[in-house]
């Protein structure tokens, strides 16, 4: 009877919890695919805005960035660390950085005595760890992009010194920001589901996003970069890992790179879309198509601010980068489809899978319980008890990482304001076991055995 009535309790309350959320979006500041960002609707009360020096003044260096812009009163960018001089020029002049803040590499940062309380490092993927290493040495709190790093080792070493040090370091898991996956977290912990049993977790990653940044772009080859399990799905991993609240045992892990190679290039098609390839309008993935006639993904250009110069820019482009190659003649090595097995603690097991080839993109979530049930899709999830067959709906507009990126900034500020990690939830001790999941994954899918994963 006691288990009764605090699962009836848990879900007269939930309820009460449930619904529409209506959060707004920023009128100007947009994530990399364009998407408006979610404004992250927290209250922070600080006696000053905390000072921070980006290395790395790419796309996820201005979608962290800006939120300086937008509450200037929280956040000051002082200092930026760009090579790409007009990324350096753009950056330093939207956040008014003093000309001796302005540095090429990351190195030149730490040239200088300690000059603000924390760096956001949002640098590629195999350059997290030595400026992230060197901030923690020189007293800065971190913001650090994921994944932690390309290697097993360096994570570890970079956890082992935030414990040393006693500094915070912020794993931009952002996904634990989203409203969405919170509501599935307090849902899963309450017990109104009884107890869970499996969860179904599925990343459509749309088919011209794949190309662009797994096969053109710049993690089309995971040995010069980072396997695709960490480098888009280290997000994924995590998020089951947190919602269950427990350690994953072991996991198994299949894929491959079956579409984008030589051997499915059309007869007629050329080594770049520019090249007078024959089949370049009926192509989905066309280079002209994708980034000329539609201007998408435009922001990897740092485009011209005249805007009748823009388009002559980005023809210029497609001639000289890899965005204007052959998707099927590109040196990618990275799987477009990746399915995972995992089985935590307690005998809960989780199926995961990221597909390239799907029209869409946006989470889909399904969490088992012994007593009910949860379907969502990052917008919006349906909770069906049992017992009762009442179904109860939540919705929320979203943006790319479900309104996360700028909720993630938020506690990060608040943490490093009050010197108190608790505040935030993706510390690095908290998210060091998802990535140590990729790599096992990784392994497992190389070596076709099932992996025990061990901190």
């Amino acid at each position: 009877m006691e288990k009764f009535w605090s699962r009836r309790d848990a879900i007269r309350a939930l309820s009460l919890s449930l619904g529409t959320a209506a959060i707004p979006f920023s009128s100007w500041a947009v994530d990399e695919n364009s998407h408006p960002i979610l404004l992250p609707g927290i209250k922070l009360n600080l006696d000053r805005p905390v000072t921070a020096i980006t290395c790395g003044a790419g796309s996820r260096g201005n979608v962290y960035g800006n939120y300086a812009v937008q509450y200037p009163g929280q956040l000051d960018i002082i200092g930026v660390a760009e090579p790409i001089a007009l990324r350096n020029e753009r950056y330093a002049k939207k956040h008014s950085i003093q000309e001796e803040n302005r540095f090429t590499t990351w190195e030149d940062v730490f040239k200088r005595p300690k000059f603000a309380d924390a760096i956001i490092i949002t640098t590629p993927d195999n350059l997290h760890y030595g400026p992230c290493m060197k901030a923690l040495e020189m007293g800065y709190d971190v913001l650090l992009e994921k994944p932690i790093s390309p290697s097993e080792k360096e994570c570890r070493d970079i956890l082992s010194l935030a414990k040393k040090t006693g500094r915070i370091v912020a794993v931009c898991h952002v996904l634990r920001y989203a409203p969405y996956f919170v509501k599935l977290k307090e849902i899963i912990q309450s017990g109104v589901l009884g107890e869970v049993v499996s969860v179904q977790h599925f990343e459509p990653i749309e088919h011209k996003h794949m190309s662009h940044s797994y096969v053109r772009g710049n993690w089309h080859n995971s040995k010069e970069t980072t396997p695709i399990i960490l480098a888009k799905s280290c997000h994924d991993l995590d998020i089951l890992r947190w919602m269950l609240g427990k350690s994953c045992t072991h996991i198994q892990a299949f894929g491959s790179l079956q579409w984008f190679t030589k051997k499915n290039a059309p007869e007629g098609s050329t080594a770049r879309c520019a090249d007078g390839c024959k089949v370049e309008s009926k192509c989905p993935y066309s280079a002209l198509e994708i980034y000329y006639r539609k201007r998408q993904r435009n922001y990897v250009f740092d485009l011209p601010e005249e805007k009748d110069k823009q388009a002559e820019f980005v023809l210029e482009q497609l001639k000289t980068t890899n965005y204007g190659r052959c998707v099927y003649r590109m040196e990618n090595d990275q799987p477009d489809h990746y399915t995972t097995n995992i089985l935590f603690e307690g005998g809960v097991t989780a199926a995961f899978s990221m597909e390239a080839f799907t029209s869409y993109e946006g989470r889909r979530t399904r969490v088992m319980g012994g007593l009910g049930d949860v379907v969502g899709d990052m917008t919006s999830f349906t909770m069906t008890d049992f017992l009762t067959d009442k179904k109860t709906e939540w919705k929320q507009e979203s943006d790319g990482h479900g309104g996360g990126d700028w909720r993630l900034v938020a506690d990060w500020i608040n943490a490093v304001s009050q010197q108190n990690p608790a505040l935030l939830t993706s510390t690095i001790d908290a998210s060091i076991e998802s990535h140590v999941m990729g790599f096992m994954a990784e392994q497992s899918r190389k070596k076709n055995k099932v992996m025990e994963v061990k901190l």
